[in-house]
């Protein structure tokens, strides 16, 4: 079932954090404030949606020295998120290190590299989580050394982390799959569906996997099973052909933004245009291009570099003991050949040419 939303309500804060927003205002000069969702009560599996606008701090009151963990630096999903928190970091005046663990089977890895962080000093920690449940003991010690810890974009199950700067991608594969349902409603003809939502026992894939399903449930369209995998490029090319080959009447490709740009190739070096048409659940520069180009037909956009940014900005208003909205996203909207020429590139995506930024000082 689809996530209620809350009634706008009003909410008054000593800061200017957040207030009700009625539409997403345009500002050339800066990214905010940005349209965004705060889930009350915060963490609540259960919590409900409010529509709100986010307005960082315009200065940190001392150059604090913040450690972000990646998975990985594999795709330019993450290199949004980079640019996100590099930005964030520079426009503070705070010190940002950023590690990454190399892949989604990492996880020892990213553990290993946070203790590192930790070790030498960082003061907050930003995590973007390889796994939902396997950092919560390390979040825990952590804790206990009173730094905060920033969940960002993945989803962390512990309850000891300070804050968190993600959207819902059950949220994100309920729009992408209620997409379909709505080109092919019950009664119609049956259309099957590939579905690759990613490294399997992350918290995102499993959520995106849970609201896809929920989405296309009555409609005409059906999932074959699930086919997790790496979001490396080849790792997901190699499940899109062993699925065309063992069901040649695919009618769509739907999954990460890997999936989805790894398959425009393989699709016109079939023939299949027309024929087998693309989705992903979240947006890349990729993503985007092949939805202007024709290739992709269609994908929800989570500001990523929004994430990265809020994530910034809630670790230095925990170190500075500010008012913090613990539990927001930007809001999430689909991208497809009907607005893609009037949706701004503008903080829903890197730069072109942006290359990874490592450390901030």
């Amino acid at each position: 079932m689809k996530q209620k939303i809350a009634p706008k309500i009003a909410l008054t804060l000593a800061s200017s954090i957040f207030a009700l927003v009625a539409a997403a205002p345009a500002f050339a000069e800066s990214w905010y404030p940005y349209p965004a969702q705060a889930i009350e009560p915060a963490f609540a599996a259960d919590g409900k949606s409010v529509d709100v606008t986010y307005s960082p701090l315009e200065k940190a009151e001392k150059p604090w020295n913040i450690c972000v963990s990646f998975p990985h630096m594999k795709d330019a999903y993450w290199l949004g998120v980079d640019y996100g928190v590099a930005e964030q970091a520079k426009d503070l005046g705070v010190k940002m290190n950023l590690v990454e663990a190399g892949g989604y089977t990492e996880l020892n890895k990213q553990i290993s590299q946070i203790e590192d962080c930790v070790a030498g000093g960082a003061q907050a920690v930003v995590i973007g989580a390889i796994s939902f449940d396997g950092l919560n003991n390390l979040v825990s010690e952590i804790k206990k050394k009173n730094i905060p810890v920033i969940d960002v974009i993945n989803g962390i199950s512990s309850p000891d982390v300070t804050a968190k700067s993600l959207v819902s991608f059950y949220t994100m594969g309920y729009e992408t799959g209620a997409y379909l349902a709505k080109k092919h409603p019950a009664g119609s003809g049956e259309v099957k569906v590939g579905w690759f939502p990613g490294p399997a026992g992350a918290g995102w894939v499993e959520a995106a996997n849970t609201g896809f399903l929920a989405a296309i449930k009555g409609s005409a369209v059906v999932a074959l099973e699930p086919k997790y995998g790496d979001t490396g490029k080849e790792a997901q090319l190699k499940l899109v052909e062993d699925a065309l080959q063992a069901a040649p009447d695919i009618r769509y490709i739907a999954g990460t933004a890997v999936t989805a740009e790894a398959a425009q190739g393989l699709v016109r070096e079939r023939g299949l245009q027309g024929k087998v048409d693309l989705l992903a659940f979240y947006m890349t520069p990729g993503v985007y291009e092949g939805i202007k180009r024709g290739f992709i037909l269609a994908a929800p956009a989570d500001s990523m570099v929004i994430q990265g940014r809020i994530a910034i900005d809630q670790a230095v208003r925990a170190l500075e003991g500010k008012e913090l909205v613990k539990h927001v996203g930007p809001k999430i909207f689909v991208v497809d050949p009907s607005n893609i020429a009037t949706v701004p590139q503008t903080n829903i995506l890197p730069p072109d040419g942006y290359k990874p930024v490592f450390s901030v000082n």
